[in-house]
């Protein structure tokens, strides 16, 4: 599988628009209104603080304290790039609080303090202490991370926490649980060896020793071997895992050593030193963007190694997304003072014991196979979407049981209810088709070369490792429009196909010639179609399988490219083709259709657009709830318009269909739990999240409304009911949203593979 790259081109372009950086703020209150202003800020204001000035703790319940995380760095140890200073760490910490709101719901504002003394770090965090429920930490080198935390920890009544240093040994920790288990070795017996003596290394080794790790078992390592007591220039962090021991190198250190625990550097570890472990060696090389050692270079040599890295192109990932997301949720919310190890053990026994657990079936369709407690699969993948409600609730109860816990919570089974309610689905859903994608390598025809948006969309999913990426345009074109915009050296990791010189022409003309000879086309016209009309074209590279899927339309409108692709494949209204819009928006996604092709559907054709569209529905991992949406509810009021809406369901009945559906209904009736009570009947057994609209006319409105006046997300339509996977943009598709279309493609391809 091949494995993505991400150019500096990319990365720039993906910080710089549509807007700079990657997050904004968005008022959780109406101000629409003179009360509205009124009650936000002056006079009603003065309130709650009047209130909070009584009682302090009332800013939990009145602010967003309860709910803000400060992501705090210094830039001193940026990645692995080393001190680029405070300002250019700036992306970074705007990544932590995306991935803090992405994964826990957490709002998090960065600060970029641009100060390497000690002291002036540390009262600057300190003053700004009341504005925010927690601290998170973040690359900020060593020692003087150590002296940073340790202060300001003692100086806040707030958690504080150095994701460097303890996420990575959390999720370490969790994982090494999982593979004492498997290998029927016990933490306590084990020879544990780590190399890398840093801020995430010293945090590793300090937190197993707390779950029982023996100390003389534990062989620390540097870059100048072993830590040894008597060594010079030893700080007192390294010099308190020191060890009264023979063994001066790393090599020597592994012999016969049951673990091995890297956050160093690339090739640190060889096959030699692997060779020499214990039996069933546990080998956790986590130095990024390359491991210590690899996994195939580890296996080679020990096919009993259990292996992990920190790369998400190998299996068992000790990723830091597992915890700190998590940590801060459950903080948070029992308003602790701290983070303490006892809730990080809580963190790490609860992802432990989610390994253990079945798989559900939404993380099986994210990563594209089904995934088994085992040698392979140790710790939870970060888009499991039982981690917010699973780890949380483990770190609120040993808050409680620490006494750190302002506020316990006392029933953690609503609470974990609570949680379950806060993620945004969609993302998941996402992730989940380009997984798909990823494990189909499809190859993908752009048809329209000539568009900048094209080119960034097929560059991207042949960086992405989504497959083989086929862009149709003259070669010299090709290159100048990827030059002009930054991605001269994309040309290679693409492939260009020119009409002109391509050696299938004719057979392509035979094919189309064949169809087209009885509707007014004759041989010229074919010709000249096959060869000037892009659409056309890709078209038939399609239908003779010269490429797995077909994305076009974003340079002319959806109903001439349906008319040329119909001159091809059969994709009209007969035909069975149904167009599906999924709609994302706060955390919903509804499917609208048909939007492109059933001009004015008849009941039997509803029915169809019903089957298509659920189909479509589970290509996203989505169980339909189908709704056939009118201006009446149930026969009321009674219209001839409405009629055809009230008879489809009946034909569904007839067919004997696999799916919820119901109808006619209004859309607050489909959507609104509320509004759907009052009719107790309904088969659906939650909201709709498949709409069938009357006429293509009202979908297509519906779709752009949404899309215009809330910014919504819009993928398609997707074509659906057609013999080969194509999908069609629109002509304002930005890049990403033509790559969505042709993940989408790629994974319908990945559905007819199964």
């Amino acid at each position: 599988m091949a494995r993505a790259r991400v150019s500096e081109e990319e990365a720039l372009a993906f910080h710089r628009g549509p807007r700079p950086g990657k997050w904004e703020v968005v008022p959780s209150k109406p101000v629409a209104t003179q009360r509205d202003l009124s009650l936000a800020y002056s006079p009603g204001v003065a309130f709650p603080c009047l209130a909070i000035a009584g009682d302090p703790g009332l800013a939990y319940d009145l602010t967003n304290k309860a709910n803000l995380v400060a992501v705090v760095s210094n830039g001193t140890a940026v990645l692995g790039l080393g001190n680029l200073g405070a300002l250019a760490s700036k992306p970074v910490m705007e990544g932590k609080s995306v991935l803090f709101k992405r994964f826990a719901d957490i709002d998090s504002i960065d600060l970029e303090v641009a100060t390497e003394d000690v002291d002036e770090f540390c009262r600057a965090v300190r003053l700004l202490g009341p504005s925010f429920g927690g601290i998170n930490l973040e690359d900020i080198k060593a020692p003087e991370c150590f002296v940073i935390e340790a202060r300001l920890k003692d100086e806040m009544d707030i958690p504080v926490f150095h994701d460097d240093q303890h996420g990575t040994a959390v999720i370490c920790a969790a994982g090494l649980m999982n593979a004492m288990d498997l290998t029927g070795k016990r933490i306590a017996e084990a020879r544990i060896v780590l190399n890398g003596a840093g801020a995430a290394g010293i945090a590793c080794i300090e937190l197993l020793k707390a779950m029982g790790a023996r100390p003389e078992n534990c062989v620390v390592c540097d870059t100048k071997g072993v830590l040894w007591r008597g060594r010079e220039g030893l700080n007192q962090w390294k010099a308190a895992h020191a060890l009264d021991t023979p063994l001066r190198t790393l090599e020597e250190a592994m012999r016969g050593a049951d673990v091995f625990l890297g956050v160093s550097a690339k090739g640190a570890v060889t096959q030699d030193m692997v060779r020499g472990m214990a039996r069933d060696p546990v080998i956790f090389a986590m130095a990024n963007p390359d491991p210590e050692i690899t996994p195939e270079e580890a296996r080679a040599v020990r096919p009993d190694a259990i292996v992990a890295t920190g790369r998400s192109d190998y299996p068992n990932q000790v990723n830091n997304v597992l915890g700190f997301p998590y940590l801060f949720r459950g903080a948070l919310d029992a308003r602790a003072r701290a983070i303490n190890d006892a809730m990080k053990l809580a963190c790490a026994q609860a992802l432990a014991a989610l390994a253990r657990e079945e798989v559900p079936d939404e993380v099986a369709v994210a990563y594209g196979r089904r995934l088994q407690f085992g040698r392979d699969y140790i710790i939870p993948t970060p888009f499991d979407p039982r981690l917010i409600h699973r780890v949380p609730p483990a770190v609120a109860e040993a808050a409680a049981r620490t006494g750190v816990a302002r506020r316990p919570i006392p029933d953690m089974e609503a609470y974990a209810a609570t949680l379950k309610g806060r993620m945004d689905p969609t993302a998941a859903v996402l992730s989940g088709l380009h997984a798909r994608a990823r494990k189909a390598q499809a190859t993908v025809i752009f048809a329209e070369g000539d568009d900048p948006r094209v080119l960034r969309a097929a560059v991207s999913y042949a960086r992405g490792g989504l497959g083989r990426a086929i862009v149709v345009g003259r070669e010299a074109d090709v290159a100048d429009k990827l030059a002009a915009d930054g991605l001269a050296d994309a040309q290679a990791e693409i492939e260009v196909v020119n009409a002109a010189v391509t050696p299938h022409l004719d057979a392509y003309k035979r094919l189309l010639y064949a169809r087209l000879q009885r509707r007014g086309f004759d041989a010229g016209d074919v010709a000249r179609l096959a060869n000037r009309d892009r659409h056309a074209f890709a078209a038939l590279m399609l239908a003779h399988g010269h490429g797995d899927a077909l994305v076009t339309g974003a340079t002319r409108k959806g109903a001439h490219v349906m008319d040329t692709l119909g001159h091809v494949f059969d994709i009209g209204p007969a035909d069975g083709a149904v167009g599906v819009t999924a709609v994302l928006l706060r955390g919903r996604i509804v499917f609208v259709a048909d939007t492109l092709v059933q001009e004015w559907p008849e009941e039997r054709d509803l029915a169809l657009i019903a089957r298509r569209a659920a189909q479509v529905a589970r290509d996203f991992g989505l169980a339909p709830r189908v709704a056939f949406l009118s201006f009446s509810t149930f026969g009321h009021p009674d219209s001839e318009r409405a009629r055809k809406m009230h008879g489809a369901p009946r034909v569904l009945d007839a067919e004997g269909a696999d799916f919820e559906y119901e109808g006619e209904m209004t859309v607050d009736v489909a959507l609104n739990p509320q509004a759907m009570a009052a009719y107790p009947f309904s088969r659906l057994t939650g909201p709709a999240n498949v709409l069938v609209m009357p006429a293509r006319h009202s979908a297509s409105i519906g779709v752009k409304l949404l899309q215009e006046m809330a910014g919504a997300t819009v993928i398609g339509p997707i074509l659906a009911g057609a013999a080969r996977p194509i999908q069609l943009c629109s002509t304002v598709s930005t890049a990403n949203d033509i790559l969505n279309m042709a993940v989408m493609a790629a994974a319908q391809v990945e559905r007819r593979l199964v």
